[in-house]
């Protein structure tokens, strides 16, 4: 019976295993297979605050949960009012949280806290076809599967953010930057 709890136990705590955060290509890696959601920033197009900073939720994922390719990708339509920033320029940031998981809230970090590490990515969106469209599919729909049921008059396609800069905070003594490369060469 020991034994049993012991590994139920040891099961729940090993579920997120956060790299040391001093790691930070690692780190970047983990947090975006780690999150379900950002806060991905454009440049509005729109009325009152045309050329400002505008951000909005979307679900994302970078693969299946067993399976991570570091790329953050989205459904997305026209319809939606980032979509149509995006659409003008495609720059955008996208956060992401270690406060959008169990693991901050159990060690009773603040989001704000840099040990709640988060990640700021730069770049550019783009719509992805063929097989990494196919790829986009598989890792949103495992993860978000009632995108499948989604109205299909809304003309939903697959996107991707192409990144081009990256920025980690998950240790005191300020945010470094990580290049692509190095970003993509990580373990999560």
């Amino acid at each position: 019976m020991w034994l049993l709890w012991g590994l139920l136990l040891a099961g729940a705590a090993g579920a997120l295993q956060v790299p040391p955060g001093n790691e930070t290509a690692r780190m970047a890696r983990f947090v975006v297979h780690a999150c379900d959601w950002g806060a991905l920033a454009t440049i509005s197009t729109h009325y009152p605050v045309w050329g400002q900073p505008f951000a909005n939720v979307f679900s994302i994922s970078d693969g299946e949960v067993s399976n991570s390719s570091g790329v953050p990708y989205m459904y997305l339509t026209a319809m939606e009012i980032s979509v149509r920033d995006l659409q003008v320029n495609g720059n955008a940031s996208l956060t992401l949280s270690l406060a959008q998981t169990s693991y901050c809230k159990e060690k009773s970090y603040d989001p704000q806290n840099p040990l709640c590490a988060h990640v700021i990515f730069h770049g550019v969106v783009e719509k992805v076809t063929g097989a990494e469209a196919d790829f986009a599919k598989t890792a949103l729909f495992s993860r978000h599967p009632e995108m499948e049921y989604w109205p299909r008059d809304h003309d939903w396609f697959f996107a991707k953010l192409n990144i081009a800069n990256i920025w980690v905070l998950s240790h005191f003594g300020g945010i470094e930057m990580v290049t692509p490369k190095d970003y993509f060469n990580a373990t999560p």
